[in-house]
């Protein structure tokens, strides 16, 4: 399938704040020796930094789809279950990551930009992204409206 669109977003905060967490947990580890629980903890950090720090979303003609760093964490929508996208702000303590919030579900990795997607179903959700008006122009030719 051809694509129609493709942008990945870097959480660029998200990204500085997780690798410092991360030089001061292995600066303390080489410096008090090794804890089960420190290593643990520094491979949590490790895992949330490979899955979470960027969000691509790509479409083509059957499909929306979203993936989240690795693109182990991925969600796809079918095109023609689109009814409807607008762009949207979302307010700054929605946060990052996947969440349940008052207007659906949210997948975010930065900023407070975003594409409201309302499916025929009427479940909504909405995407995170830097460039909201390339995405819903995107999904409004892709849906035909």
């Amino acid at each position: 399938m051809a694509k129609r669109y493709e942008h990945t977003q870097v959480g660029y905060l998200m990204l500085v704040v997780l690798c410092i967490i991360l030089a001061f947990m292995i600066f303390f580890m080489s410096f008090f020796g090794f804890n089960l629980i420190g290593f643990i903890a520094l491979l949590v950090v490790v895992l949330v930094l490979w899955m979470f720090t960027k969000l691509t979303v790509e479409i083509d003609s059957e499909f929306l789809r979203i993936k989240f760093g690795a693109g182990i964490i991925r969600k796809k929508f079918p095109i023609n279950e689109i009814n409807s996208c607008r762009e949207v702000k979302n307010r700054w303590y929605y946060g990052w990551g996947i969440r349940i919030i008052p207007h659906g579900i949210l997948y975010n990795v930065s900023g407070l930009l975003a594409v409201e997607i309302e499916m025929k179903s009427g479940k909504k959700y909405r995407i995170g992204t830097d460039e909201p008006e390339k995405l819903v122009k995107a999904i409004q030719e892709s849906i035909g409206t």
